[in-house]
């Protein structure tokens, strides 16, 4: 089992690890901050350093209860220490997307109830549906500033690991129209922009809202009669 340090956290940028199973032209480390993707969340890249070689890390996926890193060339034997490095400016890119939607989408919950029906993200762009039956570009635009507003209050983001019938205990935090949290998972990571909003979530996410700086409303449509899309990009 790969202990996963991006849960604990976000900030790390570079670590130290073994290979205990190489699959494929992949291998499976026993500890990784590389987040392999998932809620909406493209997974990192970077490489993997030994004594003798770097390897790019392309792409890192969840497969078969194992967080399998692809690499640009032929891996090395299980057994190697490797020094992982995440590629960070894509990454801190990403925390602050990821942040920014959660800000978005806690605002749109606690000012019009409206559930997440969908969402995706790149860096500093990103995307998210909700169940509304109308959005104007007013309605939009005052998102916009109710966002920007919460970042500017400079709240603190944090994260727990929860057994899953506490959490489940906690009222709305489940967010999406359909509950995509599997029946096998015993315990819940819970991500808590202070003041604004409480969600289960295993991504990863900067520590203070004002790191985010400023999101933008830069579109709107309809996707289905009670289904609307925003459109969002986030300040370089």
């Amino acid at each position: 089992m790969t202990e996963l340090l991006y849960h604990g956290n976000s900030q790390q940028r570079e670590f130290d690890a073994t290979i205990i199973q190489v699959i494929g032209n992949g291998v499976v480390l026993d500890k990784t901050a590389f987040y392999p993707g998932g809620g909406g969340q493209p997974n990192d890249i970077g490489e993997l350093e030994t004594e003798t070689s770097a390897l790019q890390v392309t792409k890192v996926a969840r497969k078969d209860n194992h967080i399998i890193h692809e690499l640009s060339g032929s891996p090395p034997q299980i057994g190697t220490t490797i020094r992982g490095k995440i590629n960070w400016e894509r990454r801190y890119k990403l925390m602050r997307t990821h942040t920014a939607l959660h800000m978005l989408c806690g605002v749109v919950w606690r000012d019009y109830q409206a559930h997440v029906t969908g969402g995706d993200m790149q860096p500093l762009q990103a995307r998210m549906d909700f169940e509304f039956e109308s959005m104007t570009a007013e309605l939009a635009q005052e998102m916009e500033r109710k966002v920007n507003e919460e970042i500017l209050a400079k709240r603190n983001v944090t994260s727990s690991i929860l057994p899953r019938e506490e959490a489940m205990q906690i009222p709305d935090l489940i967010r999406t129209k359909i509950n995509l949290l599997p029946q096998g998972i015993t315990e819940v990571r819970v991500v808590n922009i202070q003041g604004l909003d409480l969600q289960a979530d295993g991504g990863t996410h900067v520590e203070n809202t004002s790191e985010v700086k400023q999101i933008y409303v830069v579109g709107h449509e309809s996707k289905g009669k009670i289904n609307k899309r925003i459109k969002i990009r986030i300040a370089d």
